[in-house]
Order: structure tokens, then C-alpha cells, then sequence
């Protein structure tokens, strides 16, 4: 009984008194049309860091909603949860980096809105940064991973896609697209603000810059559910992801990486 009340206070502290102390973690949400799930979502953080020693504030990165998303966030009215809007759609890496722009902690955080990787699996990314680490990236093909719920068309396309990834840019790590990822402040600012790609494979981009200035990238084993409702369509998107590897490539032969 003890330890729901306390639970309790913690969560109706973090949702009704504005931070006071420094910022440890800032997690942003990229949203659009999200009404089904960003309440559940903006919980289970909750649930799970509010008696936590951490401080920490969400971010709701609204990429022009036309739903209900941004009503219900309003309706919520938690002290430590914010909103930055968007007056147009403009892909979810624009949403991300916006998000950062934003943030104020220590450690940013970005997860899907869909809650696929449960919030309790951000312990495992905080230890990495706490280990040494600047970015740290959740992954359903580390050993360890558990994935669940993932349809055929998914796991060939992933597959195929690492593929390309590998071939295409060389990045060091096995899952590229996993939306869980957490980096340090210094990291995230310079991260968002040489970045280019604004769709849904702005991950690649993320994670060649990480590894072309230089930043440490642990890749973390997490628990992940293909939760119903994405938005995501794959033939589109595998087109999409050719066209960013291209679009990286082209940016590094032209020295903008190098500028920024």
C-alpha cells in the first residue's frame, strides 16, 4: 500500500509542479494523427519514471496533426509535458529534430508514439550513456532482442533493408529504423543540427553522422511489439529509404556533413 501511494505522489508531483531541478532526460514523441495512442503512450512514461530519481520532461512533437492529437495533449494539462507544433506536415525526421531543438535535458530520448518498445526499456539506453556512451540505440537484431507481432512483409523488407544499408552507407550497426534511440545533449544538438532528411528514414542519417563525428553508438537489445495503426506504408517507404541513402551519400560527396 506504502509503495502505490508513493508511486502516486510522484506521478501527481511530476504532473502538476514544473521541474526545478536541471533536466536529466528529455523524451521527444514524433506524432502525427496519433489520437489512439499518444495518451497511452505519454502514460507509460509516466508509470514508469515517475518514481525514478530522475528528472525528466516529454516533449510531444506535433508534425501537423488534423485529428484530435493535439486536443487531448491539451486536455492532459501535465506541467512537465510540452508541445511543439507544427503549422504543416513535414515528415518525421523534421519532427524529431524539432523535438531536440527543444529539449533541455542531459539525455533526449526519441520513441515512436506507438509505444512498440515499452518505456521500461529506456533504462537499458540510460546505462549505456551512463557507461560512456553518447548514443545509444534500442535493436530488435541484437542478440538478446524480442520481437513480436511482426508480419512477413515486415521481416523481409527489414532484411532487405539492412542489406542496403550496409552496402549503400556502411553503417556499423545491425537495426537502423528501431524508433528508440537516446542520445547525449552534445550529441543530439549537433546531430539535429546537420541533418537533412526529413521523412521516415531520417534514422540513417542520425546514425551516419553519429559515426562520422565520431560518437560512440552502443546498439541495445529491446523488447519490440508491431503495434496496430502505423501509418507506415512499406512499399512507399522502401522507395523513399533508396532515395535518402542516396540523398546522405550525395550530401558527404558535396562536403555538407564537412560544413555543418
Amino acid at each position: 500500500m506504502n509503495t502505490t501511494r508513493s508511486a502516486y505522489d510522484a506521478y501527481t508531483a511530476w504532473r502538476d509542479t514544473p521541474n526545478s531541478r536541471p533536466v536529466d532526460l528529455s523524451i521527444v514523441v514524433p506524432a502525427y494523427n496519433e489520437q489512439a495512442r499518444i495518451v497511452p503512450t505519454i502514460g507509460a512514461f509516466a508509470a514508469h519514471l515517475a518514481c525514478s530519481e530522475l528528472t525528466w520532461e516529454l516533449i510531444v512533437s506535433d508534425d501537423g496533426s488534423d485529428d484530435a492529437t493535439r486536443v487531448l495533449i491539451d486536455l492532459i494539462d501535465h506541467a512537465n509535458v510540452r508541445v511543439v507544433r507544427a503549422p504543416r506536415n513535414a515528415g518525421k525526421g523534421a519532427a524529431v529534430r524539432r523535438g531536440f531543438a527543444h529539449a533541455t535535458g542531459r539525455m533526449v530520448l526519441f520513441s515512436d508514439a506507438d509505444n512498440a518498445t515499452p518505456a521500461q526499456e529506456v533504462d537499458r539506453l540510460i546505462a549505456e550513456l551512463e557507461s560512456g556512451a553518447d548514443v545509444a540505440i534500442g535493436s530488435r537484431a541484437a542478440t538478446g532482442a524480442a520481437v513480436a507481432n511482426r508480419s512477413l512483409l515486415r521481416r523481409t523488407m527489414t532484411a532487405g533493408l539492412r542489406t542496403v544499408v550496409r552496402a549503400g552507407l556502411g553503417i556499423g550497426v545491425s537495426d537502423t529504423q528501431c524508433g528508440f534511440k537516446i542520445f547525449t545533449a552534445d550529441a543530439a544538438r549537433r546531430i539535429a543540427a546537420a541533418q537533412t532528411v526529413d521523412g521516415f528514414s531520417f534514422d540513417l542519417e542520425m546514425l551516419h553522422l553519429a559515426e562520422r563525428f565520431g560518437y560512440r553508438i552502443a546498439e541495445v537489445p529491446v523488447r519490440w511489439f508491431d503495434a496496430p495503426g502505423s501509418t507506415v506504408r512499406p512499399g512507399r517507404e522502401a522507395l523513399r529509404f533508396f532515395a535518402s541513402i542516396l540523398r546522405i551519400r550525395l550530401n558527404s560527396w558535396k562536403g555538407i556533413y564537412r560544413n555543418a
